[in-house]
């Protein structure tokens, strides 16, 4: 796991495979707050999900990058509440 100190706002946020995941609104609780605008369609719609820290690989400049591919990253986003999204 990176050291997530260096996780700014606005900072995109990708896969290993270099796939959009999010976008950083902060770092909350060792996890990852993606803006609202990246929280999909539906019942998703409208709120802020969650990475877990321990998925991050590295921070490139101004890019997060993932261990996981985007496909998968996206499986493990988390709401607010640590549920799975």
């Amino acid at each position: 796991m990176a050291d997530l100190s260096g996780i700014r706002e606005h900072m995109e946020v990708i896969g290993a495979d270099g796939v959009h995941i999010g976008t950083v609104d902060k770092v909350e609780g060792g996890r990852i707050k993606l803006t609202k605008a990246d929280s999909g369609e539906g019942s998703h719609h409208g709120h802020h999900h969650f990475i877990e820290g321990g998925l991050v690989a590295e921070i490139e400049g101004d890019k997060v990058r993932l261990s996981a591919n985007g496909a998968v990253a996206v499986l493990h986003e988390e709401e607010e509440d640590g549920g799975q999204a």
